[in-house]
């Protein structure tokens, strides 16, 4: 619903409405041979303190480590962090182990609080310390509840079962579920513009945080549509970047629920609009990456797509061009010394790459939908946009 890359999925879990922009860049850059240690979502370690708690609330002595079962069958071990025992609740805490990925919520506390239930009310779940409530529409969870995805819930259920069966509990328990310092760190997530307040989601489908995948990313692209969608607006942008999102923003007096941090998953937000369509959608970005989108690469990332100076050249000569220019373009080190040369030589080079980007985007959706294209310099001033 969110994802715990700053600024949380897929073969692995992570994001609770979260990736900073270096967070992603170390994702995208790591030597993909290297081998590196898989962790803990939230929903696993949030589900292992539940398990911990309710058995010790039965039976008055916590289980350390404490084993649960994930969704795919794997039994992982605990150890836990805090224990507490009082009149008519139990409380532990378990240290979130993202293994080798950047997560936001690396070594962040989660902690479960239970208490016996009404009779017959099954298990409740709240938000405690640090996790936030959803209050907007669109998330696969009503309006006013605790920000703890499905999955997690059906994990915590049947911990709380097997837990009842062996030792005799009704099964009927008031689960809370906080992350220390959750609220602080949920500002560097996409929580707040998914209008999810005071603090982290507890996210996972699998329990496993695979590091450096993408999947979580894509997924909170996908939320944030939904949660435009659900609210009535009929204008969305997806910009690659946070100076490219300040530009559209303004250009089109867009509200924050409207701005899709898209990154360099253009596919991915494009195709989840063919099949979850808003009237009229922006794209914005800078030259280099808006003129991989006009190649057709759907994957923006150096790592994936490459600028084709060549591919540039043609461009320009078809605007007007010289045979020298063209040379100079094919030759040219990056995109934005293209660039340079074309607006030096009154070429107009941004608008035909904006437009060629238009109509590839307009391939992915395949019609229904309006589009325009929106390139902006480093500083955010608006170098070219799509004709109509």
């Amino acid at each position: 619903m969110g994802s715990h890359f700053a600024r949380n999925g897929g073969p692995g879990d992570r994001c609770h409405g979260v990736l900073s922009r270096d967070h992603y860049n170390l994702r995208m850059s790591r030597p993909s041979t290297e081998r590196l240690r898989r962790g803990w979502t939230t929903g696993a370690c949030a589900t292992a303190a539940t398990r911990a708690a309710y058995t010790a609330l039965l039976t008055g002595e916590f289980p350390d480590p404490v084993t649960i079962t994930l969704p795919r069958g794997q039994r992982p071990s605990f150890a836990l962090a805090t224990e507490e025992l009082g009149p008519g609740f139990a409380r532990a805490g378990i240290v979130k182990d993202a293994g080798d990925d950047p997560d936001v919520t690396h070594l962040a506390l989660v902690v479960a609080t239970v208490r016996e239930g009404a009779p017959g009310a099954g298990v409740e779940f709240r938000a405690g310390p640090g996790v936030g409530t959803v209050t907007r529409p669109g998330l696969p969870l009503a309006v006013g509840e605790p920000a703890i995805n499905p999955v997690p819930r059906r994990m915590m259920r049947e911990a709380v079962a097997d837990v009842a069966i062996a030792h005799g509990g009704s099964g009927d328990l008031s689960v809370e579920i906080g992350v220390r310092d959750g609220e602080r760190l949920a500002e560097r997530t996409w929580n707040p513009r998914l209008g999810i307040v005071g603090g982290l989601s507890i996210l996972g489908t699998t329990g496993i945080v695979i590091p450096y995948s993408c999947s979580a990313w894509i997924h909170s692209i996908h939320r944030g549509v939904d949660v435009a969608r659900a609210v009535g607006l009929r204008h969305v942008a997806g910009c690659t970047g946070s100076t490219s999102e300040d530009s559209v923003r303004r250009l089109h007096a867009l509200p924050l629920e409207a701005m899709i941090d898209m990154g360099d998953f253009a596919g991915g937000f494009l195709k989840y609009l063919r099949r979850h369509p808003v009237p009229r959608v922006t794209i914005g970005g800078g030259f280099a990456k808006i003129s991989k989108l006009a190649d057709g690469h759907l994957d923006l990332h150096s790592s994936r797509s490459r600028v084709d100076s060549a591919g540039l050249a043609e461009r320009a000569e078809r605007c007007g061009a010289d045979p020298a220019l063209a040379q100079r373009l094919r030759a040219a080190n990056s995109a934005a010394e293209a660039l340079g040369l074309a607006r030096e030589a009154g070429v107009p080079l941004a608008g035909a790459v904006a437009d060629a980007a238009r109509e590839a985007a307009l391939g992915v959706v395949r019609g229904g939908l309006e589009i325009d294209v929106v390139i902006v310099d480093r500083d955010g001033a608006i170098v070219a946009r799509s004709s109509e």
